[in-house]
């Protein structure tokens, strides 16, 4: 086999599935994710160390969009585009290396989170000495942003949830990272605060996320339950794997973006157009609708699934 096909089997096995990677991601972020994965392969660089690297990168780009010059905000542009690879870059190399964790996970979603707390508060602020409305009414652009932010939370959340479960029946358990709360309180009645503290509280924080996903995903639980009666030795079907995953595929072009690149998009538009609070109408209005179709369909197909298990239809 020739080093260029070689590569391209590398590069195809960093990805988590085709079925789930965004298009912007496939062109363009998981390309460059891939040679910063394997130049830190070189150096013994950690996907941890990644993405802990973009998190400044990222605050750094939130405080560039802080100041009204274009200039500035063009290297915040840049800077948040330079995070975002190195987030890509974190999750080929744990795949390339095969140094999965649940601290990497976490800390690959808190990652997002502080970028844009950084970039929420830095609009505030600029908006509140910009703007003749909002410096009138200090309250008003805070009040939207968390608003924004806690809408943003649950958008991410519930795409990466739906996003593990369409890779369990694509992948199985080895190629999802689906969680069960119920497992996750048992892990962490195991631990003790005074000797195992950042453990603890890491999965505590974990555990917290994963009961708001399953709470905003009833059917989903039903039909989790449906499947552990029915196949109670984990076998499921592959008849039934791909009916699911031809019933899910449509909905993870949703997922994706509610994701990242979108929200860029949107992000660098209402900057170019010196107008910020744009991007927080942008994910409490359009992405709101998004998510709220989203879990609405992604329900009645967990439902259809359920009542097929209980006919014994598989």
């Amino acid at each position: 086999m020739s080093n260029k096909s070689n590569t391209k089997r590398a590069y195809l096995e960093s990805l988590k599935s085709l079925d789930t990677e965004e298009g912007i991601d496939l062109v363009f972020y998981r390309p460059i994710g891939y040679a910063w994965a394997c130049l830190a392969k070189r150096l013994g660089v950690t996907p941890n160390a990644i993405t802990i690297a973009s998190i400044f990168i990222g605050i750094g780009a939130g405080i560039a969009f802080y100041f009204p010059q274009m200039w500035i905000n063009v290297i915040g542009m840049l800077l948040l585009i330079w995070a975002n690879s190195f987030d890509s870059a974190d999750g080929q190399l744990a795949r390339m290396t095969k140094q999965y964790s649940r601290l990497g996970r976490i800390l690959d979603g808190l990652s997002g989170d502080f970028w844009f707390a950084a970039i929420y508060i830095a609009i505030c602020l600029r908006e509140n000495m910009t703007s003749q409305f909002f410096s009138a009414h200090h309250w008003a652009i805070w009040t939207i942003a968390v608003a924004a932010g806690i809408c943003h939370a649950k958008q991410a959340a519930m795409a990466d949830y739906y996003r593990q479960f369409h890779l369990y029946f694509l992948k199985g358990e080895a190629g999802s990272e689906l969680e069960t709360a119920s497992e996750l309180k048992k892990r962490l009645a195991q631990l003790s605060w005074s000797k195992d503290f950042w453990k603890k509280l890491t999965l505590t924080v974990y555990t917290n996320y994963t009961v708001q996903q399953e709470a905003t995903a009833p059917a989903m639980q039903k039909l989790r339950a449906a499947l552990n009666r029915r196949f109670p030795d984990g076998v499921i079907p592959q008849s039934f794997r791909e009916d699911f995953r031809a019933a899910s595929l449509p909905l993870m072009k949703y997922t994706n973006i509610l994701s990242f690149n979108w929200r860029c998009i949107a992000l660098f538009v209402s900057l170019f157009l010196q107008m910020p609070w744009l991007y927080f109408a942008f994910e409490l209005i359009v992405l709101n609708a998004l998510l709220i179709y989203m879990v609405l369909r992604h329900e009645s197909i967990c439902r259809r699934f359920t009542k097929a298990l209980n006919e014994d239809k598989y």
